[in-house]
């Protein structure tokens, strides 16, 4: 993802925003079941979205938050999470 924002804008544009995305992951931790539960696509699964853009697809095991993926918008999640 980083080296396709910087070819479309510059490497210090594409630090930021994956640094916004890993800040925006980090905070699942305070508030881990968050978000709009998917059970349909697998057990325990939640999405938040990011920037409008993006869905951050994860889920909370335990104590740990797993993020499975981070989909930029109109991605298909069901096929990325198989």
């Amino acid at each position: 993802m980083r080296q396709y924002i910087a070819s479309q804008n510059s490497p210090e544009i594409a630090n930021g925003y994956v640094d916004r995305i890993i800040r925006h992951c980090l905070k699942l931790g305070e508030m881990p079941h968050r978000g709009t539960m998917h059970e349909e696509l697998r057990p325990g699964l939640r999405t938040i979205p990011f920037d409008r853009r993006m869905t951050i697809a994860f889920a909370v095991v335990g104590y740990t938050v797993e993020v499975l993926a981070i989909a930029y918008a109109g991605r298909d999640l069901a096929n990325l999470l198989r």
